[in-house]
């Protein structure tokens, strides 16, 4: 039995060497999460994976079932959570395939379903999201970096945008204005469905383009896929410490 997750989205079969155990299928009261959850082996150490997008990669950001997906991982006694994603570098130096830690994030989101905390309640309930991911976590992922000899940027604001479609350059500036660092689809609500299921729940963050207004030209899938690759390769790094010395 493991008490530790990986969420994977774009890239994940890029970090994925489980030595797969079985898969199950969750039915949740939020409806079907993204795919079945898989158990492990990663590092020699027992994991669970849950792709974020779906095993095919077929499901787009504002149609994941956050809900599903965070509750199937509850249910299973898992308590800490490494969310791995694709995002694109708005601060300069944000040079792809940086490596962001974040530790704060803007929503920009609309329409998901973003709260458990809707129907059927005993009492108005409020979370404390001053700090909305694990320090515990991000901590563990700052020194399994540095063990690994991975540099990464060990604070930033992520600016979660509704997607599917890319950012225009003005939205970019004003993420920039709002003091967001990078941007991607998929931060929100996960982050927040996670801490009010009291799990320690914290970000890989992949620069893999810089973002709209950012650079010369279309932002190209290609040049994206060729940045995972190399970004995804550092992930594996912090992945393999992070999991052989906490779990």
């Amino acid at each position: 039995m493991t008490d530790l997750a990986i969420i994977g989205g774009t890239g994940l079969t890029r970090v994925q060497k489980l030595a797969i155990e079985r898969r199950e299928v969750m039915h949740t009261p939020y409806g079907e999460p993204s795919g079945a959850l898989t158990f492990g082996e990663l590092y020699g150490r027992n994991v669970a994976f849950l792709p974020r997008h779906g095993y095919g990669h077929t499901i787009p950001p504002h149609m994941v079932n956050y809900q599903a997906n965070l509750w199937a991982l509850k249910e299973h006694g898992i308590q800490r959570v490494i969310a791995v994603c694709a995002v694109g570098g708005i601060r300069a130096d944000l040079v792809p395939p940086s490596i962001v830690i974040p530790d704060q994030i803007i929503d920009y989101t609309w329409s998901r379903n973003h709260t458990f905390f809707e129907s059927d309640l005993t009492e108005v309930t409020h979370i404390d999201f001053t700090e909305p991911y694990c320090n515990e976590m991000r901590a563990q992922l700052l020194d399994a970096a540095g063990k690994a000899g991975v540099e990464v940027f060990a604070a930033g604001t992520y600016g979660a945008s509704q997607g599917p479609r890319l950012e225009t350059a003005a939205e970019i500036d004003r993420m920039e204005r709002d003091g967001c660092h990078i941007v991607g689809m998929t931060g929100m609500p996960e982050a927040a469905l996670a801490r009010e299921l009291d799990l320690c729940y914290a970000v890989i963050a992949v620069s893999a383009n810089a973002a709209a207004g950012r650079h010369d030209g279309t932002i190209s899938m290609e040049v994206i896929d060729r940045n995972l690759d190399a970004g995804m390769e550092k992930v594996r790094s912090i992945l393999e410490q992070v999991i052989t010395t906490t779990c």
